[in-house]
């Protein structure tokens, strides 16, 4: 800020000197007039140079806090209702219920865990904030017109497993808008991962790329958006309103009836093609064999599909396909191995400073994506200790009326845009552009540069960047990559103890440990020698890292989907790093929600799974990283996301509370006196009020919060509880739970699909189910007994039954689909829940194992004579 005055003071003391001076030479007559055109005109341009370096030294981004009118009544609430939930908790410890004393003590059980971890979800949002970015800036500082561009270099990660799951169509849309980016072509890279070794995936991007000579062209001319062309070609608006080119309608309709229908039918024969696969396996165009015949065990492959002077040069950014060697028995480690194997690949080819990480199912929707993120990882008022800058995920095919579908807008527009205030939000799988030194273990600056000063960074033939990293000079000569195996014998030579730590940690690949301290974008202006070749081969063998620290302490941390994601991001947070979440106006990133119940189960169930197994570990965020750079509330966020799975069972409980309550007459409130009911009131007053005030600051609609509170219950009593026995069970025997939760389908088949026959979630199904018919049969009960008129208290028996439709209308999206899609629930999901229901019900009435059982009349009512 203090350099944004100083400049605008210098900007008006300009102006003031040009009117001055406009005034004392005003009237000099006709022989100074043409003087005096040429002198305004020197004064005009030197003006608008001076206006231009002044934008170009303001701020890239600029935190903008969330207005206290907003925010402020919502910290009230917070704090009131923390008030009332200690003289609530208070007044419930204090009175008892006698005769039933197992329920009264399990229901204040049930509320000192719903207070404790509100108060953890709560703390981390105490201070949310916003972000604007200025990518004008950005391009007048590093690429300014006519002159050398000095952005960094960028290397997008993106991993596909099976195309019967990931549609090729879909991969190739993706691929299609990171291509098309706008950014510098020579400073991005896009690498695709290649896990199930798939010739379809080969020839789908090869393909591509002959697409992508056409498309790219066609958006950066007529400046389209979104660059996904079946995004795109998808919209409904009036074109003439968006485009003012005259050929634009023509180019458009040749672009989308012709060349990409043509596209289309190329990759929808790709995908007929090889649907069977021969007995003989596939072959190749040349005739030679298909090396990933067996998808379980196969070599390494690395093949540059365009740029690097491959297939027309350098107009397009380098794609690169990468399928990293695979024998069966190995442990691969899913989507974080391909992802260190992808990092390491690019290390030795193009060595971008930034890592885009980004699923093959989410595409690039604003070609700005790139610039926004640079102007926090290029700003250098960050000090360079921004690890990583997460955007939100976006989906597209989304029903309105569909219950069941969870954008998880309130997780990335409140809980992410909080845990900014603190020291970043988390990393959340995908759309996130990582410092690579962050990936690499090294610890943030203290001065603007990476490690401690070696003999490395002191040699004469290069230049120090401000980084700790070195870049060539003018005079350098040779191939970039003939430079790196230089480089890397000076290196084994001079320093060989600092050579063999590094190697400790890396691996045994000389040329990857040198590429570490050489600049982003070092190696991507020449195509890679052989030698480049056979190591980057080396690199992604699959016993390449054992015995190193990768998945341990660099790159993405190993363990099931959610473990790898929460510690990946947070060592990083433990060594002083911080992160920044960017939410531009146009989504950066989009995607596909999965189109049905089952799919959205699963995912919950990897992601709670993955949370357990970090609480049980050694690295859970409630003991681990003391004595590091982690800030108290950005600590107890990670608790937060790792302690939400145990809510569960207090939440199962507290729905079959008020069931019990109807069918045995109890309540697990002593007396309802005025002030247990002024209590209660105050309770839910305050919860109305903390979430509506949520909603006004952080701009998400009642709507969205709502079904998220519904998907939440639904998750909370199936995925989640079913998550804490699979959670513990795999830390105890060592099982690793991989990721299975890829796309199958982009459908909208609203709450149940036809994935529903799938076994593992109809167990997730059942008790969410018996749920209902419990609380639906208790209602019953409830009112049968209002007509007989033994009720007892009216007031009691209404509350009993609001807290019964309460836990039915948050399970009400699994009700619809029993009665408007009953033919696509299996059966046995209806019978076990029946099943449950009905002997919970009948057992009830012969055990009451919750409550006093009546054994006759008490002695000290009416003495002796009883």
């Amino acid at each position: 800020m203090n350099f944004e005055i100083i400049w605008k003071d210098r900007l008006r003391q300009w102006e003031l000197a040009r009117e001055k001076f406009l005034q004392t030479i005003d009237g000099g007559g006709d022989s100074v007039g043409n003087e005096l055109q040429d002198v305004s005109y020197i004064n005009e341009t030197q003006l608008d140079l001076l206006k231009m370096e002044n934008e170009g030294r303001q701020l890239l981004s600029r935190k903008v806090p969330v207005s206290p009118s907003k925010i402020n009544p919502y910290r009230v609430t917070i704090i009131f209702r923390f008030i009332i939930l200690v003289f609530f908790l208070q007044h419930r410890w204090s009175h008892p219920v006698h005769n039933a004393h197992s329920l009264w003590l399990a229901s204040v059980i049930c509320e000192v865990w719903f207070s404790v971890s509100w108060i953890l979800d709560q703390l981390p949002k105490w201070q949310p904030v916003n972000r604007e970015t200025y990518p004008e800036r950005l391009c007048m500082r590093y690429n300014p017109e006519g002159k050398s561009c000095n952005l960094a270099s960028i290397d997008v990660l993106v991993t596909t497993t099976d195309p019967k799951k990931e549609s090729p169509l879909m991969t190739s849309n993706t691929i299609l808008s990171i291509l098309a980016v706008e950014y510098p072509t020579k400073n991005v890279s896009c690498y695709v991962s290649d896990d199930g070794a798939a010739l379809l995936t080969l020839e789908t991007l090869s393909e591509t790329c002959k697409f992508a000579r056409i498309w790219v062209p066609f958006c950066k001319k007529f400046n389209i958006e979104p660059r996904s062309p079946e995004i795109y070609f998808s919209q409904k608006f009036d074109i003439s309103k968006h485009n003012v080119y005259a050929e634009f309608p023509k180019e458009r309709r040749n672009m989308k009836v012709r060349l990409y229908e043509e596209f289309k039918i190329q990759i929808n024969g790709l995908t007929e093609k090889f649907q069977n696969i021969p007995p003989e396996g596939l072959t190749m165009k040349d005739g030679s064999p298909w090396p990933g015949n067996d998808a379980r065990s196969h070599p390494a492959m690395i093949q540059i599909m365009m740029g690097s002077g491959q297939l027309h040069g350098n107009d397009l950014p380098q794609l690169t396909y990468v399928s990293r060697e695979r024998y069966y028995g190995f442990k691969h480690n899913g989507k974080a191995g391909a992802m260190n194997a992808l990092l390491r690949v690019s290390a030795l080819l193009t060595n971008g400073a930034y890592v885009l990480n980004l699923d093959c199912g989410h595409y690039i929707n604003n070609s700005k994506a790139f610039l926004e993120a640079m102007c926090f990882l290029m700003d250098p008022t960050n000090n360079r200790k921004i690890c990583f800058v997460q955007f939100p995920q976006r989906f597209d095919s989304i029903d309105a009326r569909d219950r069941c579908t969870n954008p998880k807008t309130v997780f990335y527009d409140i809980t992410l845009k909080s845990f900014d205030g603190i020291q970043g939000p988390l990393y959340v799988g995908t759309g996130c552009f990582f410092d690579r030194k962050a990936l690499y273990g090294y610890e943030p600056p203290s001065e603007p540069m990476y490690v401690n000063t070696n003999w490395w960074f002191s040699r004469n033939r290069n230049s120090r960047d401000n980084l700790g990293r070195y870049t060539p000079t003018d005079d350098s000569e040779g191939s970039n990559s003939t430079l790196l195996v230089m480089e890397d014998e000076i290196f084994q030579t001079q320093d060989p103890a600092n050579f063999l730590s590094l190697e400790k940690s890396f691996g045994c690949s000389p040329l990857l440990i040198t590429s570490n301290f050489s600049n982003g974008g070092r190696y991507s202006s020449s195509p890679p020698n052989d030698e480049i070749l056979r190591e980057a081969i080396n690199v992604i063998s699959s016993d390449y890292e054992d015995n190193t620290a990768w998945g341990k302490e660099i790159g993405w941390i190993y363990g099931s989907h959610q473990r790898g994601q929460i510690l990946t991001c947070f060592k990083m947070h433990v060594r002083g790093w911080r992160s920044i979440y960017c939410s531009p106006a146009s989504a950066a990133f989009r995607g596909f929600v999965p189109s049905n119940l089952s799919e959205r189960l699963s995912q919950v169930l990897v992601w709670a799974t993955g949370s357990i197994e970090i609480l049980v570990s050694s690295q859970c965020p409630i003991w681990y990283g003391y004595g590091g750079q982690l800030k108290l509330f950005q600590r107890i966020a990670y608790i937060s996301a790792t302690t939400y799975p145990i809510t569960s069972i207090p939440l199962l409980v507290y729905s079959i509370l008020p069931a019990i309550c109807l069918f045995t007459g109890r309540s697990i409130i002593s007396l309802v006196t005025f002030q247990a009911s002024i209590w209660i009131a105050l309770v839910l007053l305050a919860v109305l009020a903390n979430g509506l005030l949520e909603i006004r600051w952080s701009g998400v609609s009642i709507q969205e919060w709502w079904r998220n509170q519904q998907f939440w219950a639904i998750a909370g009593v199936s995925a989640h509880f079913l998550a804490i026995f699979r959670g513990i069970r795999n830390s105890l025997v060592g099982i690793s739970v991989e990721s299975r939760m890829k796309t199958k389908t982009y459908t909208n088949n609203n709450c149940n699909g036809e994935e529903l026959d799938n076994s593992e979630w109809k167990s997730l199904l059942i008790l969410p189910m018996t749920l209902i018919f419990i609380n639906f049969w208790a209602m019953i009960a409830g009112a049968f007994s209002l007509f007989s008129h033994k009720f007892g208290s009216l007031g009691v028996l209404l509350a009993k039954l609001f807290f019964a439709s309460l836990v039915v209308i948050h399970l009400h999206p699994i009700l619809k689909g029993l009665l408007a899609y009953r033919d696509r629930i299996p059966a046995v999901v209806i019978m076990w829940s029946l099943l449950l229901a009905g002997m919970f019900s009948v057992l009830w009435v012969r055990f009451d194992p919750f409550t006093t059982m009546f054994r006759g009349p008490s002695v000290e009512d009416c003495g002796i004579q009883c």
